[in-house]
């Protein structure tokens, strides 16, 4: 996992919660009390920061608006759990991220940054089998952030910076997932990145209070309890058999009979049992199959996932893993750019689909449009598109489009629409670095150069590169001097804005300078 080095090893991503009722919390005391005497929220959140900062350069940071949408949708009831049980102080609801985000990789992981940021592998989501299994270990994972125990274990050291440590976790990031293992070793060198490794890994109580406090939140967010052992079951297989053991120190401990046990016990202390409707399972199968196919981008890979074009019985069988199968053969296909298996697998996925609601149709004609653009057939997918569920609102709706109105030829009313769209919805979600980038291209295709600058001056700010941003509002600013637009909206806005991020990289430039810890 690309940060399981700092919080969450493989297979120590546990999934369950005391038990006790859905109404209140627990009364068991937290391990990361302690942690607010030495690393405050807002520190926390800074270091977060910085690291995910540094995780977004690497090439498989993964901004895929369908799987975002999905996975929030699945983070955001366990939010309101956390919350509604007491898990969540006020602090960190007001100074903490709170957010995911994706990696394109095929591990089967899950970690939680500084600050509340969580990532989630791809392979995470291709191997679950249910939405209650994924929002297990992302339950699992908000337990290790509410109750701080990442801030507890950096704060066991007073002696190392937040620059250090974030440096520090950044090398063991790069040595997680690189392939050259001693390039990235060459980061981590010697005895302190044994003591740094020391401090990120988890213990094993914290590992049961996770398990137990991400029950909790699971159940009072109405998934089936039952998805917490499958998932562990789950993990203790792949671990078996994918776990090469290539960085044990990257590792805290395997699953272990008693945690699975436990959370096999919790069932029987649950709110309830549940099962998913009907329709949350074909749209759980048709994300796993869209992960399926993006993990990995091997030809090995790509063409069994495509099946060479004849489809086995349990493929054209009517049932939600036939829609998985069909779903990851046309990604794989499209990226072979073979069109004869991709259309033939959207053909299955889309009779399969179209039965079980708008929400899972929606996932295929996405890839279909996709499919489409990759073969530079633009026309016929703006005609799919504009005859689709897809237009409905969602992020993934918007991005598309955008992506389809920057294409040459496109209509202007196309464009003008995209570009009020876009720019109503980075209104509402300012921290969109995807749809600021959106916006900017939008901007220069329609030749509105000002705005274009300031869009990815947003852009930038909005995925913490500071300096990134002053350098476009700086452009933006030298851009309507000369061409007498200062008194102009954009001129305006950037000027503000301008002055706002350098004062706000100045305050983080002395804190970093004189090692500030609140």
């Amino acid at each position: 996992m690309l940060a399981a080095a700092l919080v969450a090893a493989p297979w120590s991503l546990g999934l369950a919660q005391s038990p006790a009722t859905s109404s209140s919390p627990p009364a068991l005391p937290s391990l990361g009390d302690a942690a607010a005497e030495d690393l405050t929220v807002g520190a926390e959140r800074r270091l977060g920061d910085r690291i995910l900062r540094e995780i977004r350069r690497d090439p498989d940071w993964l901004d895929d608006p369908l799987l975002q949408d999905y996975v929030n949708a699945l983070w955001q009831p366990l939010l309101t759990a956390a919350k509604a049980r007491g898990d969540l102080s006020d602090d960190q609801q007001t100074h903490f991220a709170l957010r995911t985000f994706l990696v394109r990789d095929r591990s089967v992981n899950a970690f939680a940054l500084p600050g509340g940021h969580v990532g989630v592998h791809l392979g995470l989501i291709a191997l679950t089998s249910s939405r209650d299994e994924l929002a297990a270990v992302l339950a699992h994972e908000l337990s290790h952030v509410t109750q701080r125990h990442i801030a507890r274990n950096i704060a066991s050291s007073r002696r190392q910076s937040m620059l250090g440590v974030a440096s520090m976790i950044v090398g063991i990031l790069a040595a997680s997932r690189g392939s050259n293992a001693d390039a990235a070793n060459a980061v981590i060198v010697g005895g302190q990145a044994a003591a740094v490794q020391g401090q990120l890994n988890f213990s094993r109580d914290m590992e049961r209070e996770a398990d137990r406090v991400g029950f909790g939140m699971l159940d009072t967010a109405g998934y089936a309890p039952e998805g917490m052992a499958g998932m562990f079951d789950r993990m203790q297989f792949a671990a078996r058999l994918n776990d090469s053991g290539q960085f044990p120190y990257l590792r805290t401990h395997p699953l272990t009979s008693e945690r699975i046990a436990e959370a096999r016990g919790r069932l029987g202390t649950a709110a309830s049992a549940r099962a998913a409707a009907v329709p949350a399972q074909w749209l759980h199968a048709a994300m796993q199959g869209r992960a399926r196919g993006m993990m990995d981008g091997r030809t090995q890979t790509l063409t069994r996932l495509a099946g060479g074009g004849e489809p086995t019985a349990a493929a054209v069988a009517q049932t939600p893993e036939a829609l998985t199968t069909a779903c990851a053969a046309a990604v794989a296909a499209t990226r072979l750019k073979d069109w004869r298996v991709a259309d033939a697998a959207l053909a299955r996925a889309r009779t399969l689909a179209t039965p079980h609601g708008e929400p899972v149709l929606r996932v295929v004609q996405v890839l279909q449009i996709e499919s489409l653009l990759e073969r530079g057939q633009a026309g016929e997918a703006a005609r799919v598109l504009s005859g689709s569920v897809v237009l409905d609102g969602s992020r993934a709706g918007l991005l598309l489009g955008a992506r389809l109105a920057t294409l040459p030829g496109s209509e202007v009313t196309l464009l003008t629409r995209t570009r009020e769209d876009l720019q109503t919805w980075v209104t509402l979600h300012a921290d969109d670095a995807g749809a600021w980038l959106a916006l900017a291209q939008v901007n220069e295709r329609q030749g509105a150069a000002l705005a274009a600058l300031r869009a990815h001056a947003e852009a930038r700010f909005a995925e913490g590169d500071l300096s990134g941003a002053v350098d476009r509002l700086r452009a933006g600013q030298r851009l309507a001097r000369s061409s007498g637009r200062v008194e102009s909206m954009d001129g305006v806005i950037i000027e503000s804005r301008l002055k706002a991020i350098e004062q706000q990289r100045r305050i983080e430039m002395e804190q970093e300078r004189n090692g500030q810890r609140d």
